[in-house]
């Protein structure tokens, strides 16, 4: 109506959390969500591009699509956001001393850090998980190491994405 004028709408209020959250975030800060689950740029800006995402399982699907297209340097590029692997609290030296020694001989022979998915295992089992990961991979021929590391960098994609944009009050443990 004449005369009439319409407020601007409230910006100081609760922002959407989980996939709408997400899916209403501007495309930079989108791709600085996705680079906390897999450090690759072009990773982050093809999931971020085929926005709005309608569910959960739809945003999985792009992000391991795009995640089956990585190229060596985007490869390398996630890899050098990554951590070693974190013992669990109360870990004694000498495992500290085995992750280390088990770090450092993967790092020799791939040149990058040694990723392993571990989602599902508990704190107990995985320091053994690791171990037992890095000892049989460290027989793998670099392609065939690739292929494994570049199918770990997916699996701990998902698993944050899972964490970060589940839906509110979807409290299951992965």
């Amino acid at each position: 109506m004449p005369g009439q004028t319409r407020s601007a709408p409230d910006l100081t209020g609760p922002r959407p959390t989980g996939l709408d959250g997400f899916n209403g975030m501007p495309a930079d800060e989108a791709e600085r969500a996705l680079l906390a689950c897999c450090g690759s740029h072009r990773w982050a800006r093809r999931v971020a591009a085929h926005r709005p995402y309608p569910d959960l399982d739809a945003l999985l699907a792009a992000a391991d699509e795009a995640a089956y297209d990585l190229t060596p340097g985007d490869l390398a590029e996630a890899l050098a956001c990554e951590s070693l692997t974190l013992l669990p609290d109360g870990a004694y030296s000498a495992a500290h001393t085995a992750l280390s020694a088990a770090h450092a001989a993967y790092e020799s022979r791939f040149g990058h850090v040694f990723v392993i998915c571990l989602d599902g295992t508990t704190p107990e089992e995985s320091l053994d998980q690791v171990l037992a990961g890095i000892r049989s991979r460290l027989t793998n021929d670099p392609d065939e190491e690739r292929t494994l590391t570049a199918e770990e960098l997916r699996r701990l994609a998902r698993g944050r994405l899972t964490r970060s944009f589940r839906p509110a009050g979807n409290c299951a443990v992965s």
